[in-house]
């Protein structure tokens, strides 16, 4: 992977712990700030696609019309130029709607430090090679894919969420829960009005500091599981 396309929805949802990755491999990062009005470049120029999360909404068109762009450009990319993609939250859910899937509001949000498991294709997907069948992981999302897009398989759940990742056809990978967690991630998107509202409403006061603590336990093994990730996405693409 040599040029490396990534969409953001919002400044402080970048690629986190995966950019020491890209950073060593000297991969270089075209970064498209949709929410900025930035202009998404020729795709055929690109040799992966990576889409970000963000506080809005995959039927938040009106407010953020850019999404219909974005959403023809990861139909293009996935289903035309077949070529590699990575989708966390935001971006799982638009690869989603963006195909023939779709999403709804889930009954019980998911935030916090929760586990997911890898189903029996999971287990046996590449991306997932060398990773446990059970993960603990960053969980901050209200919306879940609910229907899953032609040609797609779900390689992980949780109890609320039954597609926490999911792979389509053979070049389309995306995660509902965040392995690009940093040591300073809970601090800062907890400044983003929308997700400190959805967490008090959630799990309360007291529930943001028990996740700040359950990530700094569990640190070493998020910037794992992310190492193992980009390895993996980058040998099978």
């Amino acid at each position: 992977m040599k040029k490396l396309l990534l969409f953001q929805h919002i400044e402080c949802e970048h690629p986190g712990s995966l950019r020491r990755f890209l950073n060593r491999d000297k991969v270089q990062v075209c970064t498209v700030n949709l929410n900025q009005g930035d202009i998404i470049p020729k795709l055929e120029d690109y040799d992966a696609l990576w889409v970000m999360g963000g506080p809005m909404d995959v039927w938040d068109t009106d407010e953020n019309p850019w999404l219909i762009d974005e959403k023809q450009a990861i139909y293009k990319w996935v289903r035309e130029l077949k070529k590699p993609y990575l989708g966390l939250c935001l971006g799982h859910q638009l690869l989603a709607d963006a195909l023939d899937g779709s999403c709804d509001l889930q009954p019980t949000p998911e935030i916090g430090i929760l586990k997911i498991n890898l189903t029996k294709e999971g287990i046996n997907d590449p991306i997932f090679t060398g990773m446990p069948n059970v993960q603990e992981c960053l969980q901050w999302h209200s919306v879940r894919v609910n229907k899953i897009p032609t040609n797609a398989v779900i390689l992980a759940e949780s109890k609320e969420c039954k597609v926490q990742a999911m792979r389509v056809g053979n070049n389309a990978w995306s995660m509902q829960y965040h392995v690009e967690i940093e040591e300073d991630t809970i601090e800062n998107w907890s400044k983003v009005p929308a997700y400190w509202d959805a967490l008090i409403k959630t799990i309360g006061l007291d529930g943001f500091k028990k996740m700040k603590n359950q990530a700094n336990s569990n640190i070493n093994n998020f910037l794992h599981y992310s190492s193992v990730l980009y390895k993996n996405f980058v040998n099978n693409i």
